[in-house]
């Protein structure tokens, strides 16, 4: 027998092992979130804490959302993530076909500046954001709240697009002049659904940095605009955390992101995969 068709299963096996720990280890915080609200709540905070529930129970459910203002932070929140998604590929699409059409030397310097500013802590920006939506009038508003988000998701907006638009090829876009369209046709009618898929990953990422952000909402809301990560932070009472109602609240806020991306999954697996194999 040949030693590479010996190698070749225990090369696999130990793929497998490494794929099912790596697993484990990013799944076991999540499944714990979900079986600690599924215990009752006295057993949710006793000591030391137990994996799986003794008594299964749906308490901690029905206590999150009897609390008032969750339903209202929901709203909140997927008014403030929609808002800075679309804002975020509106801004970001046209800035990164700018830079790849144009491939000038202050184009890729944007790009080099925009994903530094991804880099800078957001306390530093928050502060003065402050400052700017008061005068604006802006605080406590949902629109508000998406602006200063839009500040966190936009530089690394516009470095995804810029590589996901670097892989399609000049030559369709020629093609389209040819049959009359001009640049700004060819890009909406030629260029945006080929990049359908790269524009997927970038909303992902783009929603997901508004959906679970805290610094920006607690600087920038009071009540009207709250979103639910305050909401969850306020579970506490004159004798410690509220853990049961805290898990069960946050195994329910999770559930918009898990079914969008099994929503976009094939177009985020296209546009991962945009530009692996060129001709």
């Amino acid at each position: 027998m040949n030693s590479l068709e010996v190698r070749r299963p225990a090369t696999r096996a130990l793929l497998w092992a490494l794929l099912s720990a790596l697993i484990v280890l990013y799944a076991f915080p999540f499944a714990y979130l979900v079986l600690t609200s599924l215990k009752s709540p006295s057993e949710a905070i006793s000591v030391p804490p137990s994996i799986l529930p003794r008594t299964w129970s749906a308490e901690n459910y029905s206590n999150a959302l009897a609390e008032a203002g969750v339903l209202a932070s929901f709203i909140n929140s997927i008014t403030t993530a929609s808002i800075s998604t679309v804002l975020s590929l509106v801004l970001a699409v046209p800035a990164a076909y700018a830079v790849t059409r144009f491939r000038t030397p202050s184009g890729r310097l944007f790009v080099l500046a925009a994903l530094v500013t991804r880099m800078v802590p957001p306390v530093v920006v928050g502060v003065p954001l402050v400052g700017m939506m008061k005068t604006l009038h802006l605080t406590d508003t949902p629109f508000g709240l998406a602006l200063a988000h839009t500040t966190v998701s936009l530089p690394l907006s516009i470095w995804l697009m810029t590589s996901f638009l670097e892989a399609v090829p000049g030559e369709l876009e020629e093609a389209a002049k040819v049959d009359g369209c001009n640049r700004l046709e060819a890009m909406l009618r030629v260029v945006v659904p080929v990049v359908s898929g790269g524009m997927a990953v970038t909303a992902i990422f783009a929603f997901l940095a508004s959906w679970n952000e805290f610094l920006f909402a607690l600087l920038l809301t009071a009540v009207k605009a709250q979103t639910t990560p305050l909401v969850i932070a306020e579970f506490q009472t004159q004798f410690g955390l509220q853990w049961g109602s805290m898990t069960a609240l946050a195994t329910i806020y999770s559930i918009p992101v898990v079914l969008l991306t099994l929503i976009l999954q094939r177009r985020i697996v296209a546009g991962l995969t945009l530009g692996a194999v060129k001709s």
